[in-house]
């Protein structure tokens, strides 16, 4: 079981992953080594699984991608119900994240591409020919305004009139 500290240190890694220890230190009442032992049993139990970086593509043209979010309605196994689907779907590389739902559909998946046509094929060719695949509905992603708790905004400049004596 977690101890409070490590609840803590959990809350600030997530809001940055570069925050370096001798700071976490600081904010948690740890020495450094604590933290760094904190963070080894964590990564060693799985329970911090990776560390990532939030970019915005679109300030790269070059690198920008199709994303899309299907919605995926699935005939459950007896037996393992979802899970068997899910790890056939999540193994392809072209999907970025799975989630099990509530509602109208069983499965969301995020995926990205090169192209819209690429998607689609993903979906048509791929996705859409796994056997407990019932039905797809596909959600082309159009603008990003906030990401993993990042707000994708311009900082605003300053229009304040400089005034000197």
């Amino acid at each position: 079981m977690l101890d409070q500290k490590a609840y803590e240190i959990l809350q600030i890694i997530e809001a940055n992953g570069r925050l370096e220890s001798n700071k976490i230190a600081k904010m948690v009442d740890l020495t450094s080594e604590e933290v760094d032992q904190y963070v080894k049993e964590l990564e060693d139990k799985n329970v911090i699984l990776s560390y990532s970086a939030v970019v915005d593509w679109t300030k790269l043209p070059a690198k920008e991608t199709v994303t899309a979010t299907i919605d995926v309605k699935v005939a459950p196994k007896r037996g393992v119900g979802f899970d068997e689907v899910a790890e056939r779907i999540y193994r392809f590389p072209e999907v970025k994240a799975l989630y099990l739902m509530s509602g109208a559909y069983d499965l969301s998946v995020v995926i990205e591409g090169k192209t819209m046509q690429e998607t689609a094929r993903f979906v048509s060719e791929r996705l859409s020919t796994i056997d407990s695949v019932l039905s797809t509905t596909t959600h082309f992603q159009l603008k990003t305004y906030k990401h993993d708790g990042v707000i994708f905004k311009e900082p605003e400049s300053d229009k304040r009139i400089v005034v000197s004596p």
